[in-house]
């Protein structure tokens, strides 16, 4: 569920957004044409919401996978989208320099995977949007208990309420697959080119959690589990 991103009460209760992407809207068909041109042709900014009608944008609710084949897109805008949700394999984006998702108000949180784009220097983010964020201190969702084995998970077919996404693939820390070990879920805010983010992190081990940086100053400086976070005094107080 949504927060108030006017003024959020500090112990409300907030939740990932549940919604899974049709996959045979127009839309999403019109996108994923968009990123094979943009992978076939080469280029460096990635506009594909201007080639797409209202309607067709509000179908869009996350991006596919195939934004991996991205690697020479330096300039990504995706102003004022319909997106809950972006998947980790914005890590492969490998020359990617400036990410503009502003206006995207319903876009809380961004995958730990996000750290690996290493020319990534800019970005423009609604930050009252952001869980966590330093202006109000909305709340973290909040992540289940951390599982030593995966078995009993299908990780291809997950709850967005409980997990924040519908699959998880590789370890976001050591990029090791994840029905390989357990699966360890956590938050970290840390500063991302222009803005701190707060960061979904989904780990293998207990191990790879231990190898998280320190949060961003004036952040929680831990990984954690969300609900009710001890924070530093917001930028009003």
């Amino acid at each position: 569920m949504c927060f108030d991103q006017a003024k959020p009460h500090p112990r409300a209760r907030v939740g990932f957004h549940v919604e899974r992407q049709d996959t045979s809207a127009d839309g999403w068909q019109r996108l994923l044409e968009l990123i094979d041109e943009a992978a076939d042709d080469g280029r460096e900014e990635f506009r594909p919401l201007v080639e797409l009608s209202a309607e067709e944008r509000r179908q869009v609710i996350t991006l596919p996978p195939s934004i991996a084949k991205l690697t020479a897109v330096k300039r990504f805008v995706l102003y004022g989208s319909n997106l809950v949700r972006i998947p980790p394999e914005i890590g492969a984006m490998s020359s990617l320099e400036e990410f503009t998702p502003y206006t995207s108000y319903r876009l809380h949180w961004s995958p730990y995977e996000i750290t690996r784009c290493s020319e990534l220097a800019r970005s423009t983010v609604s930050t009252r949007a952001l869980f966590g964020n330093y202006k109000l201190r909305p709340p973290f969702p909040r992540l289940q208990p951390s599982q030593d084995s995966v078995a009993d998970l299908d990780l291809t077919e997950l709850d967005a309420w409980s997990w924040g996404t519908t699959a998880i693939r590789g370890c976001s820390v050591c990029d090791r697959p994840i029905e390989q070990g357990g699966l360890h879920q956590v938050w970290i805010s840390l500063r991302v080119a222009t803005d701190v983010l707060p960061l979904l992190g989904s780990a293998c081990s207990a191990a790879c959690v231990s190898a998280l940086p320190s949060g961003a100053e004036d952040y929680a400086q831990t990984p954690h589990k969300g609900g009710r976070v001890k924070q530093p005094p917001s930028g009003w107080d």
